[in-house]
């Protein structure tokens, strides 16, 4: 059965969010007294749940703490950080292929819904997507493998119609997990060795290698 479906990651697989995210990790941790590193050291931060990354950031896996963390980290993010960010070079062109064969695109992140709707009709992308399905801000569904299964729920399609298309390794273990397809990008944030351990279907190095995988041009 042919792909029809096809879920987007948003971080490092449609946009550089590189900025927005390590100034504002950078302004939760100073306020939580906490060694704060410098920007290029927290490359790794971009692509897992929040929580996860400043469990390892803080070394604690106190709660209330890590919720302190986001607190800080959301205050500096959804008024600066937010827009401190720039779209990846041949993102539209694809999308625009990519409709334009019939395939039906979300997006799928472990960003806030609230957070990845403002980006993507930022950036002027809402018009290729049906829908931008994230996390709630008190972190659920924001690990991979429980959002796609939600949005296969919710839309009502086959795991063998749908590609899940990501630059880290939790984009290819949700998809995994789901018996979805995995397609993995070297122009975010994983490495080629993080994504091959994945097996995903294909690992494209620019966004028209998506398009073409797809029979879309």
């Amino acid at each position: 059965m042919p792909f029809t479906t096809l879920l987007f990651d948003l971080d490092g697989t449609l946009t550089d969010p590189f900025d927005g995210i390590t100034r504002s990790i950078r302004y939760a941790l100073e306020n939580m007294a906490a060694p704060v590193p410098e920007a290029e050291e927290l490359r790794w931060c971009i692509g897992p749940p929040l929580w996860e990354s400043f469990r390892i950031l803080l070394g604690t896996d106190d709660q209330t703490r890590l919720d302190r963390a986001v607190a800080f980290y959301r205050e500096r993010y959804t008024d600066t950080g937010l827009f401190e960010n720039a779209l990846i070079d041949g993102i539209p062109e694809t999308l625009e292929r990519l409709t334009a064969s019939g395939h039906r695109l979300h997006v799928c992140t472990s960003k806030p819904q609230a957070y990845a709707g403002r980006i993507v009709e930022h950036f002027g992308l809402m018009p290729y997507f049906g829908k931008v399905y994230g996390a709630e801000l008190d972190g659920t569904r924001s690990a991979k493998a429980e959002l796609i299964a939600h949005i296969l729920q919710e839309e009502g399609i086959g795991a063998s119609q749908t590609v899940m298309i990501g630059d880290r390794k939790h984009d290819l273990i949700g998809a995994n997990a789901n018996k979805v397809a995995g397609i993995g990008v070297l122009w975010g944030y994983g490495s080629r060795e993080e994504l091959e351990m994945e097996n995903p279907v294909l690992i494209a190095t620019t966004p028209v290698e998506i398009s073409r995988h797809m029979g879309a041009g």
